[in-house]
């Protein structure tokens, strides 16, 4: 009998890919803040995760049909470069706690928003509500920062946060009108990522590899081409498998919670109090946007991972 099994197997599954995408966002505030470009981070992060991926390109291939232009350029380009490098964007002007509220925080609203006017999908009035609270504390997680601390330059950050999240939601409805797998889709993404995005990066981006410690690069490559854009996926799906959706992607909820006690603790980031009403706002939005206090909880437990991968892109920053 194996010591993880069944609903441990997933919790602890759920619980492990909250916390990297957390890590996501610390290790990448610490490297855009400190010796690393955000070009730096971007190169490291496509050229790993596409040579691990290899084998799934090479078996599911990389070929898209039947996308049109705004699937094939989100499903080739938008999850794997641009949505990751907005967010690195982003983490060189504004801390870490407010990219944990105003990023993955805000997820569930866009994805909602986005789901109505494109699949015609209406929340039900407690989603609605927690949707409500969700942006009730990003408001006020950015715009008491934004009035007054305009000069800090911290706002760009929350529109880079903002725009991330908006960017990840139209990602995750193209993928669910495409009828991909999780793998294929995954595949897919790195391989026109890396394609497309590497030699721009290394034509016009600020790369200097060669002040780097070897150390540092192998380091900053696992995490971010690794342990992020590879395993996180992986887990989460494990825990959809073994707890069910609603309960999975509750867990969402933890990542803005993570990110500021990070942030206070390992980079020594100030917090305000409008920030701490802001996420214990979006941490309760969340919970109550995912479904897990809905009666039909139960059921959504028994779909398969390809038909919840959506619940994957809707929570995963």
């Amino acid at each position: 009998m194996t010591f993880l099994n069944g609903k441990k197997l997933g919790y602890a599954s759920a619980l492990t890919a909250i916390s990297i995408w957390a890590v996501f966002l610390l290790g990448t505030r610490f490297a855009v803040s400190g010796n690393f470009t955000v070009e730096e981070v971007m190169a490291l992060r496509l050229m790993t995760a596409a040579i691990v991926t290899i084998p799934i390109m090479l078996k599911l291939g990389v070929a898209l049909r039947g996308q049109g232009l705004l699937g094939t350029v989100m499903l080739s380009l938008g999850g794997s470069a641009i949505f990751p490098y907005i967010i690195a964007e982003g983490l060189y002007y504004a801390p870490v706690s407010d990219a944990g509220a105003l990023a993955p925080g805000t997820l569930p609203f866009w994805a909602a928003l986005f789901s109505f006017l494109i699949l015609g999908e209406r929340p039900n009035k407690l989603k609605i509500l927690g949707l409500g609270l969700i942006l009730t504390g990003a408001m006020f997680v950015s715009l008491w920062k934004i009035l007054n601390t305009f000069d800090t330059q911290e706002w760009k950050g929350h529109v880079l946060f903002l725009l991330a999240a908006c960017l990840w939601s139209v990602y995750s409805i193209c993928y669910r009108k495409s009828g991909l797998s999780p793998l294929h889709s995954l595949g897919i993404g790195l391989f026109w990522g890396a394609s497309i995005s590497l030699p721009l990066l290394f034509t016009f981006g600020d790369l200097n590899f060669a002040d780097k410690t070897v150390t540092e690069l192998l380091s900053m490559a696992f995490l971010q081409g690794v342990l992020i854009a590879i395993l996180a996926l992986v887990l989460y799906s494990i825990a959809v498998q073994e707890i069910g959706a609603a309960q999975t992607a509750a867990f969402g909820a933890l990542t803005p919670l993570l990110s500021v006690t990070g942030g206070v603790v390992l980079l020594n980031e100030d917090i305000f109090l409008t920030t701490i009403i802001g996420i214990v706002l979006v941490t309760f939005g969340v919970l109550m946007a995912s479904g897990i206090f809905e009666r039909d909880a139960q059921a959504n437990q028994k779909k398969t991972i390809n038909s919840l991968f959506r619940h994957i892109s809707n929570s995963y920053p």
